[in-house]
């Protein structure tokens, strides 16, 4: 070698011959680094454009972002505010629509009926999805000029049909079609009657919006990807303030619920294959320079510096980690854009595809700053390393002493730094990944203490197994004697690849234990348990009827569900009244009508957040929801007062509740103990659920029945949900086997990577004459051996991981038993089947040709 430095063209061109002397070794590194760049890209492309299609349809619920309701007209301040807000968003958009009750007929016939009104602008309404009409066409049709279309209970209860008349507030309407469903049922409250909608323009010309009119207007606002929620929100409550505003994730508690489950699994997926896809990376690279060492100690030798070689082999390792990663980019963009094509029938709705520029990123960087990372400090070791002790590397024992080991690692001190530098970009990338921060930030420091525990339990066990195999040795069969012990031989690699099968295991089975636990969450939102049709207007003495009736009528899957609610005024809260607070945010008509129900345990669905519930029943105590509570500004220990039958009864707040939306009892915010209310006139409630088929005949006979009792039907918002919720888990099942596949792929090459080390003691052992089924009871010894060590380690931290996750979450966890045993023998299955795959080949062979090969 010349005495001047070697120049980077020169080593790269040295780089380059020593790739093409041997291409099929280096083909294995750059499909290891492919297949962990391809899960992460294929997992993140995928489910970010799932997680967009996803909150579009939660849009849909809303038919905006935001809503805001108020019971009066907005006046022209208001009015001039919300347009200047409008304006300054640019691709925002908003529209008002009306909710009222009135009466309404279908002449000949002179006797109204209670209706639902709802009036639209059908220019703009709705901003997300669209309204299903019977005979199909736009909404924009069907409501031009004098026209309404109805729900089907309208048509039913006054014997119409379409293409008649109807006539509201003195004027006439043509019914034009049947309104099968509307985006926004759900946030358009409960209604006192059947639904009848019509355009704005048209109600304006009825007269039924007189001044003071007490109809709910609710602004609906749409804005752009880029826009602050939380900042809009502020400034639509300062402009309206005493509305009451939601945005697209509150009209359905449970559904959004899921939204946020589902976000935090597929953000755990993506940082799982990020790490699965490291530690592919790693294991590969860790390979490749391991076999790489001959050839260094050989340059050495032969004159080469340790800054030529440093210059060679980082190019030559960059070079691979960056063709496997443009192969892995490449591949996961195929398999998320295949998706579809693939899978377009069976997933409810469309999902629109997105080039993934931040997973492709993401990609990248993880490949590359892996590949750093493990190419680095071997390479770095080998400056101050003279070439007979690179050699003889496979024979030297390492430190055997504390302070030997201390020496060691001082030594290494800028490997060390160079390692923490790339782990804190490789932690910045799992942070950018994670769109969910809760999931993310507890993820990243729990697999950091999981990781450092896992090696040193990784050294641990191995120190024990030797101190135990020196004591048994001579009682044990030579074939166990011999595996066991290459756990421990000199230059094995045996604690890097049970600390890398047991982070992969630990990280697999973390996937699959909080994909089923929050599957089984948000499969509940679509319970075949949650009523669909909704009774209002039952009087005491029809209880039992009513009740009766539910008994025996087809397709009511789940009892009939029945409450009572009583009227009650608050007049004060925390001592201040609510005309002292007229300037504060809060929902004063809620309050000065407020519904009340009494339980003397927490009702079924609801959940004591804070706080204890009373066991006297004739305490002066009330429980409030926790999100009615929060916008009062109340907590346990806060002091009401309310009017309830003419008669003033302060009351102290004792519990908060949070309702999971599935039970009947989530309607009513404020619960007190049965002495306070069962005196007191009650208007009763029902809710149940019906195969939605049965739900048409259903009404006509109720209302043939009980002509006073007001249905709700809300089955096809029920079944838009389910189709919501039926695409999160599809989506989020496949995604969980996807990283789990490519998972199993990566600790499979992970655990084959090391083969060359036992092609050398194949041929020691041929030599000194072991037959062929000697060596595959030692071999499978050691595969076996590492794979349950590494499977017991992982499905304990796998275990504990999903348990920290799920209580952040807030969601109950249980220990799956059947998944941790097939994950703990399936470990040593993929092991053991894994190292044969990958080493069978050299039992065929004889000890000369396995060294000119190697």
């Amino acid at each position: 070698m010349a005495d001047r430095a070697l120049s980077w063209p020169r080593a790269a061109a040295i780089a380059w011959r020593d790739l093409k002397s041997a291409p099929g070794k280096f083909a294995f590194v750059v499909l290891s680094v492919a297949v962990g760049v391809a899960a992460l890209v294929g997992v993140r492309g995928f489910s970010e454009s799932f997680r967009t299609t996803l909150m579009t349809e939660a849009r849909s619920l809303m038919a905006g972002d935001l809503s805001a309701r108020i019971f009066r007209q907005p006046n022209a301040e208001e009015s001039q505010k919300l347009s200047a807000l409008e304006k300054g968003i640019p691709g925002s958009d908003l529209t008002w629509v009306t909710e009222t009750v009135s009466m309404a007929s279908v002449p000949p016939d002179p006797v109204p009926i209670l209706v639902t009104l709802k009036a639209v602008d059908p220019i703009r309404y709705p901003f997300y999805g669209s309204a299903q009409l019977e005979p199909a066409m736009s909404l924009r049709q069907a409501l031009e000029g004098d026209s309404a279309v109805v729900a089907e209970e309208f048509l039913i209860r006054l014997n119409a049909h379409v293409g008649e008349s109807l006539r509201l507030g003195g004027k006439n309407f043509k019914i034009v079609a049947v309104l099968a469903q509307e985006p926004d049922r759900i946030s358009a409250g409960a209604g006192m009657g059947p639904r009848v909608m019509v355009s704005r323009a048209s109600l304006e010309n009825t007269g039924l919006l007189a001044p003071g009119s007490r109809a709910a207007q609710r602004l609906l606002l749409k804005l752009p990807a880029t826009a602050d929620d939380a900042a809009v929100r502020k400034q639509v409550e300062s402009i309206l303030p005493d509305a009451q505003v939601m945005d697209f994730k509150e009209g359905n508690p449970a559904l959004s619920q899921g939204l946020d489950n589902a976000t935090a699994i597929l953000s755990l997926i993506c940082l799982v294959a990020m790490v699965l896809g490291a530690i592919g990376v790693a294991m590969a690279m860790h390979a490749h320079l391991e076999q790489r060492m001959d050839m260094l100690a050989i340059l050495k030798a032969v004159g080469a510096r340790s800054s030529d070689l440093l210059r060679i082999f980082l190019l030559q390792t960059l070079a691979l980690g960056f063709v496997g990663a443009l192969i892995g980019v490449a591949g996961g963009a195929a398999v998320m854009e295949a998706l579809p094509a693939v899978f377009g029938k069976l997933l409810p709705v469309h999902t629109v595809m997105h080039f993934p520029w931040r997973a492709v990123a993401a990609g990248l960087g993880t490949g590359l700053l892996t590949t750093l990372l493990f190419c680095l400090p071997p390479l770095l070791d080998v400056r101050a390393v003279r070439p007979i002790l690179v050699l003889r590397r496979l024979v030297e024992q390492g430190p055997s002493t504390v302070s030997e080991w201390f020496a060691r690692w001082w030594s290494r001190r800028l490997q060390l730094g160079i390692a923490l530098v790339v782990i804190v970009a490789l932690g910045a990338i799992a942070w950018a990944l994670s769109d969910s921060v809760k999931v993310g930030g507890w993820f990243a420091l729990l697999f950091t203490i999981a990781l450092v525990v896992l090696l040193i339990l990784a050294a641990v066990a191995l120190r024990v197994l030797r101190f135990v195999l020196n004591r048994v040795r001579l009682r044990l069969p030579s074939s166990l004697r011999h595996g066991l012990a290459n756990l421990y031989r000199p230059g094995n690699q045996s604690a890097a690849v049970l600390a890398s099968l047991g982070t992969g295991v630990m990280l697999i089975l973390a996937v699959y234990l909080m994909q089923s636990t929050l599957l089984r969450e948000i499969r509940e939102t679509a319970s075949p348990k949650l009523p669909n049709v909704f009774l209002i207007d039952i009087t005491p003495d029809e209880v039992d009827g009513v009740r009766a009736f539910f008994q025996h009528q087809p397709g009511v899957t789940q009892p009939l569900d029945l409450l009572a609610g009583v009227q009650g005024r608050f007049v004060s809260l925390n001592g201040k009244t609510l005309d002292q607070m007229k300037e504060e945010h809060f929902p004063r008509r809620m309050l000065e009508n407020a519904e009340l129900s009494w339980a003397d345990t927490p009702p079924a669905g609801d959940k004591v957040t804070q706080g204890k519930w009373w066991t006297d029943a004739n305490a002066a105590e009330i429980a409030i929801g926790d999100g009615t509570a929060q916008r009062l500004h109340l907590g346990v220990g806060s002091s009401v007062e309310v009017v309830i039958g003419g008669k003033l009864r302060a009351l102290k707040v004792t519990a908060l509740y949070k309702a999971d939306g599935q039970h009947l009892a989530a309607r009513i915010a404020f619960i007190l103990p049965s002495g306070q209310l069962k005196d007191e006139q009650a208007s009763w409630y029902g809710g149940a659920h019906i195969d939605p088929k049965q739900v048409a005949s259903m009404e006509r006979a109720l209302f043939a029945a009980y002509p006073t009792v007001t249905i709700i039907n809300i089955a096809d918002v029920l079944v838009r949900i389910e189709s919501v919720v039926d695409q999160i888990t599809f989506v989020v099942r496949f995604l969980a086997g996807f990283s789990i596949l490519a998972g199993l792929m990566i600790l499979a090459s992970s655990i084959a990577s090391a083969r060359f080390r036992r092609m050398r003691e194949a041929v020691v052992l041929k030599t000194l004459g072991a037959t062929r089924m000697r060596i595959v009871r030692t071999f499978s010894v050691e595969f076996s051996v590492l794979g349950l060590l590494a499977g017991s380690v992982g499905v304990v931290f796998a275990n504990l991981l999903t348990r920290v996750l799920l209580r952040k979450l807030e969601v109950s966890f249980h220990i799956d038993w059947y998944a941790t045993a097939i994950a703990l023998v399936g470990t040593a299955i993929l092991a053991t089947g894994t190292g044969w795959i990958a080493s069978f080949r050299i039992l065929g062979l004889r000890p000369l040709e396995v060294l000119r090969e190697e």
